[in-house]
């Protein structure tokens, strides 16, 4: 085994292959490179940059950290972020047995049987991500994230290679709206951003202090944050908190998935949304992820 590697075990069922299948899906992804059989990820610890090289390894995972002195400590947090950024630690089997017994989510569990809800294990790019996503294509959403990390991220090169770890928020927290304006960033997402960040890094918003609430005591802190509605709130409960139950109706994607897989022609109401939420009671997350995941195709 190569020096400074991990062996994450993980429970059946799981499909690496499957996870980078959705990880490749844009060619405009910064915050990753993922190769035929590996994921290259920069993690930023404490201030540190790490390169690390994830592969499947017998069920699970092995991750490699490319540098010489990395401490136990260190490694524990890269294990704590791979593990959630694949919902490791997740039971899908119940999920599978679940949707097995669904008629529309038989077919597409069937077909990529292994894949993991794969997240955001930071709280700061989770919350920006959405914020950039709302109302505009996803193609420009990755445009402007990329231009958003390659000006305010942190970088490190190997091989030829750049590789970024997303922009820390107590950075973006000394920033002013015409910054981001300059980025084509609309004045209210670069207000937004700038807000979550400052929030981030005084202390008064974090994912430790939101993961000892209730369900509905961090929807509605979420919902406090200004720029952050309904879709952004269950997003990111789903994405980051790895709330099983979120479930963001609105979705576009999701709303696209249910037409084609229910062969309708008209979009479903807020009513029959709600249905659907009941429908996939306790796996709304998944059944969400899942169906987004369809729309790739073999992609």
């Amino acid at each position: 085994m190569p020096p400074n590697s991990l062996i994450l075990p993980v429970a059946r069922p799981f499909d690496f292959e499957q996870c980078l299948t959705f990880l490749r899906r844009s060619d405009d992804e910064v915050m990753h490179v993922a190769t035929e059989d590996a994921l290259w990820k920069l993690f930023d610890i404490d201030g540190r940059l790490w390169l690390g090289e994830i592969k499947a390894h017998g069920q699970g995972l092995i991750v490699t950290l490319h540098d010489e002195e990395v401490t136990t400590g260190e490694q524990l947090v890269v294990e704590r972020y791979v593990r959630e950024w694949f919902d490791l630690d997740q039971d899908v089997a119940a999920f599978e047995r679940f949707a097995l017994n669904d008629d529309l989510l038989r077919p597409i569990v069937q077909r990529y049987t292994g894949l993991r809800l794969i997240g955001f294990p930071d709280l700061f790019e989770a919350l920006a991500w959405a914020v950039i996503g709302q109302q505009i294509t996803l193609s420009f959403a990755y445009t402007l994230k990329r231009r958003f990390v390659e000006r305010y991220g942190y970088a490190r090169e190997a091989g030829g290679v750049t590789y970024w770890a997303f922009p820390r928020p107590e950075d973006i927290a000394l920033l002013v709206p015409a910054d981001l304006r300059a980025m084509q960033f609309s004045t209210r997402k670069a207000e937004y951003i700038i807000g979550i960040a400052r929030e981030i890094a005084n202390g008064t918003l974090s994912k430790q202090a939101l993961r000892q609430q209730s369900r509905e005591v961090v929807h509605a802190r979420l919902l406090s944050i200004r720029g952050v509605g309904e879709w952004t709130a269950e997003y990111v409960r789903m994405k980051c908190l790895q709330d099983r139950q979120a479930f963001p109706a609105t979705d576009a994607g999701l709303h696209q998935a249910l037409k084609f897989h229910l062969e309708r022609t008209d979009k479903l109401t807020a009513e029959q949304m709600q249905e659907m939420r009941v429908r996939f009671s306790g796996w709304e997350a998944y059944a969400t992820f899942y169906l987004w995941r369809s729309l790739y195709g073999n992609v």
